[in-house]
């Protein structure tokens, strides 16, 4: 009888020490154990998030417990706000002025199911934060892992890119009719889309620097906040969760493993990817469209001002 591969978890990570990771949305839920593992790992770990306050408190919580009790866990903080440009461009900057080199930049934040509003620019929230927001992160901060032999960006989509996820050029900020469930699949779609051209485009370019994505499956976390009904379907949901630990491993795993290449997309094993162990795995016929790959980029460019060196 064949023998199956062991299953890849956390004690897979290989040594990170002198690494840098840059993770959004790293205060709690899937940010805040990537944050963890990775420090455990021995990287340098910048906590990339909306609310200081927060961050701190899970700078705290990582050293005391996250780390064999590790006081010293190298963990920075970096006050970002992906919902606005011009924090963005505020954090980019100072970024740059901390770090002269980027190892890892896991754009992991996001927002899930909200109601109908509005960035502070104007663009639709979901797509506003999950997109146009990392893509004008990942195009200010770039340059930081371009030199940098083993380099990745990771960008965390969904299962549920899957789910009435189709890009409306002519309505990007669903101004003619929103509908939370299709704009979150609309984000999460161009969290793919993103990945693949930016891939395509760092590969052109001869880069040490490769992309690649990751989901979590369904994962125990506050991202669900917004779900109606979120309180009662918790304990429905259970049978198809798993937790926010365990949801991190594909993002892990995309981040770390040597064996990893550009373009791929890591998710759970399990049932329908909603848990289980961490391989790769495959997105809708969709997110492979390069002409709307292409589109899209040149859109989240016209919208965001920001272009990238490559």
């Amino acid at each position: 009888m064949a023998m199956s591969n062991p299953a890849w978890t956390v004690s897979d990570i290989p040594d990170q020490t002198d690494r840098i990771a840059v993770i959004t949305g790293a205060n709690s839920g899937l940010g805040l154990e990537t944050a963890r593992a990775l420090a455990a790992s021995g990287a340098t770990v910048v906590m990339a998030v909306r609310n200081t306050e927060k961050g701190r408190s899970a700078i705290d919580e990582i050293r005391a417990n996250g780390t064999n009790g590790d006081p010293d866990a190298d963990i920075e903080l970096l006050e970002l706000d992906l919902a606005s440009l011009d924090s963005i461009r505020t954090a980019a900057t100072e970024l740059h002025d901390r770090f002269e080199r980027i190892d890892l930049l896991i754009n992991n934040a996001g927002v899930m199911y909200t109601p109908k509003q509005e960035t502070a620019d104007g663009f639709e929230m979901q797509f506003g934060t999950n997109h146009l927001g990392h893509f004008a992160w990942t195009g200010l901060v770039i340059d930081r892992l371009l030199p940098v032999e083993g380099s990745r960006v990771v960008t965390v989509s969904s299962v549920g890119h899957r789910i009435r996820s189709r890009i409306d050029f002519d309505d990007l900020q669903a101004e003619e009719g929103y509908n939370r469930v299709s704009a979150y699949g609309r984000s999460k779609l161009a969290n793919l889309l993103f990945t693949y051209e930016l891939q395509r485009r760092l590969a052109a370019a001869d880069t040490p620097t490769v992309a690649l994505a990751a989901h979590p499956g369904g994962s125990d976390t506050e991202l669900g906040r917004h779900i109606p009904g979120a309180r009662w379907l918790a304990p429905l949901l259970r049978p198809v969760t798993q937790s926010a630990a365990k949801g991190a491993l594909p993002t892990l795993r995309a981040a770390t493993d040597p064996d990893a290449e550009g373009g791929q997309y890591y998710g759970p094993d399990g049932f329908m990817e909603t848990r289980g162990d961490p391989v790769v795995v495959t997105s809708n016929e969709r997110s492979h469209d390069v002409d709307t790959q292409r589109r899209l980029w040149a859109a989240s460019e016209d919208l965001t001002g920001v272009t990238f060196p490559i």
